[in-house]
């Protein structure tokens, strides 16, 4: 993501009055050199993560639902799992 990309969400979560809030990260990651152990350990430890592979196995969906106390929070979330090689936003 770009950092308008990223602007443009803060933008979004901003709208919302009500924190924290309930808030779903999604990323698709390569199931190899520990990448999704990788990205799990950023995710907040309070959060419900689950996992869906692709039928070949190459990747892993990683949803993590968890409550965020504002927009900022989930932003840098955001960018450190972006640094990931290879793992795309959802």
């Amino acid at each position: 993501m770009s950092m308008q990309d990223y602007d443009k969400l803060k933008e979004l979560l901003l709208q919302n009055k009500k924190w924290p809030m309930l808030y779903l990260f999604k990323f698709i990651v390569p199931n190899s050199d520990g990448k999704v152990e990788k990205v799990v350990s950023l995710l907040p430890k309070h959060g419900k993560v689950s996992y869906r592979h692709t039928k070949n196995l190459k990747h892993v969906s990683v949803s993590c639902k968890v409550s965020m106390k504002n927009a900022d929070a989930i932003i840098d979330i955001s960018q450190k799992v972006a640094e990931i090689p290879g793992v795309i936003s959802l």
